[in-house]
């Protein structure tokens, strides 16, 4: 069956809210922001955790995982869940349990505890992301859909960025605990707003209530696999990967329970994740792009701030607002984008933000150095984000393409899953090749540090000799700059494994370049359906 065969039904469904739909795209959009930033504001309170329960700060890192891992189990199963009890009441369910797991999260007296309530704000987040983005694709009228996923873009990719420069703030003027409070009220009014104006629509209150049998082999299945993956991806560089047997064994766990879900669904009549949907090019597409949209995003969030913190001395707040820059770009970049997806189709926008990822990554590979400014680092930012706008809101619409409404809700949890996926991909991938590439570069050029080597004599002299003139003894002033020498050596053989990576990221994106043209022509006037002939 084509996918424009399979568009014909929703054709067929003609339904609008009650309420001004603008008004739900802020509801879903502001719990959706909360769920994203709890993703990261907790980044950077983990010493203080640590401290505050009497933890090690390795042990306090499981802060994250038991979140990310908890999320991650739960965001490909979201529309089997929203079909089971109707997704509105799975909307506000999840928010309740975020609400009561965010108190009692502020108020856990032990690290055990505060895990625990991690993993039940996880399950509960789960649920935000992919339901948001799937109220807002039935909400609004096709032409209206590129500027409401606008709204929702501008939450899931400002967020990581604003997380860590809050839960630093907080942590520094008031408590740890406050991190998980201060989201409270919020949570509070998305919870009221979302049962006054949320309704499901039609076809989603004919689907099935009643009578579904629980896959429990496809539920196990997927929470060991995707719940060994994401630990591993979060613990895998700290272990040293495969040098250790814990790493090992949840990679053979990952990979056995993930291949094996995939053939269990697949031949199942009524499953958890929807695995056929692959056999659409446009969707598995869309979602290898989401998934490399994550990579990219969230790689980069790493690069630049373990850049200037690591090898130029920044604080962590002079760090985050070089990112800030960036966020404001996003701000102005998505709602035009979201007016274009209307007028211009979904692949040559996507095009657009692979090849302007590709350039502003690989000048960030031809002019990152030690010696950038605060005011150049924003702008090798800015050079970053500008791409990244112009993919959201068009891979999202581009997963829809062809596929009925009543499939909405998996392909927005499908769809969210690649992309949280890629961000812990991503962030394991280049964390991993700072450090090996770092290893490389410092063998290459200490090896060219020689006695017999006229350059090293020459600053060795030159630098002791100054030292000296400070007042030290001549051995104590040698041993300064043989010291400083390698400092030296450290931070440049640290500068090419960030020019590294940056080439890596940009021939990444190269490919996806290439890949948008494969994608299926839409007709944007007609709410991006796939155009006839």
């Amino acid at each position: 069956m084509s996918a424009a065969t399979l568009a014909l039904p929703s054709r067929q469904v003609v339904w609008r809210p009650k309420v001004n739909p603008w008004a739900i795209a802020a509801v879903v959009s502001m719990a959706a922001f909360i769920e994203v930033l709890d993703t990261s504001v907790a980044n950077v309170a983990l010493p203080y955790i640590a401290g505050g329960l009497g933890a090690s700060y390795d042990d306090s890192t499981w802060v994250l995982t038991s979140y990310l891992a908890a999320n991650a189990i739960v965001l490909p199963i979201s529309g089997w869940l929203a079909e089971l009890i109707g997704r509105k009441r799975y909307f506000m369910m999840s928010l309740a349990i975020f609400t009561l797991s965010s108190l009692l999260c502020g108020l856990a007296p032990s690290l055990p505890l505060l895990l625990l309530f991690r993993a039940v704000q996880g399950i509960g987040g789960g649920g935000l992301q992919p339901m948001a983005q799937a109220i807002l694709n039935d909400t609004f009228p096709p032409e209206q859909r590129g500027s409401a996923f606008a709204v929702y873009g501008i939450t899931a990719v400002l967020a990581p960025t604003v997380g860590p420069m809050l839960g630093g703030w907080i942590t520094d003027n008031y408590s740890w605990r406050w991190i998980f409070f201060i989201t409270l009220p919020i949570v509070l009014l998305a919870l009221y707003l979302t049962h006054t104006l949320i309704e499901d629509p039609p076809f989603l209150r004919r689907l099935k209530r009643g009578g579904i049998r629980v896959d429990y082999i496809g539920i196990s299945l997927l929470a060991l696999g995707v719940g060994s993956l994401q630990v591993l991806l979060d613990k895998g560089q700290e272990d040293d990967w495969f040098g250790s047997h814990f790493i090992t064994t949840l990679v053979i766990t990952a990979t056995v329970c993930l291949v094996s879900l995939v053939i269990w669904e697949w031949f199942r009549k009524e499953p958890i994740i929807d695995v056929r949907m692959f056999k659409s090019f446009n969707f598995a597409a869309a979602n290898l792009m989401m998934f490399m949209m994550g990579f990219m995003l969230f790689s980069t969030l790493v690069l630049i701030p373990e850049f200037l913190q690591t090898l130029m001395g920044y604080t962590a707040e002079l760090a985050g607002l070089v990112l800030s820059g960036g966020g404001v770009i996003l701000l102005v970049m998505m709602p035009i984008v979201g007016r274009l997806t209307s007028k211009v189709q979904a692949r040559w926008l996507i095009a657009t933000g692979w090849l302007c990822l590709a350039i502003g990554l690989f000048y960030c590979a031809n002019q990152i150095d030690l010696s950038v400014s605060f005011k150049f680092a924003m702008w090798l930012r800015a050079a970053q984000v500008i791409g990244i706008g112009f993919l959201f809101v068009p891979i999202t619409a581009a997963g829809y393409i062809g596929v009925p409404p009543e499939k909405g809700n998996s392909v927005s949890g499908m769809i969210n899953f690649m992309r949280n996926i890629g961000g812990s991909i991503g962030t394991s991938v280049v964390t991993t090749m700072i450090a090996r590439r770092a290893q490389y570069h410092q063998q290459i050029l200490v090896g060219h540090i020689t006695p017999d080597s006229p350059a090293y004599r020459s600053a060795f002299h030159a630098l002791s000799s100054k030292i000296a003139h400070s007042g030290l003894r001549a051995t104590d002033a040698q041993d300064q700059a043989i010291a400083r020498l390698y400092e030296q050596v450290h931070q440049q053989g640290g500068a090419l494994s960030y020019m590294d990576i940056f080439w890596v990221l940009g021939a990444l994106c190269s490919i996806m370049f290439v890949l948008a043209f494969f994608l299926k022509k839409n007709d944007p006037g007609a709410g991006g359906d796939v155009a006839v002939g």
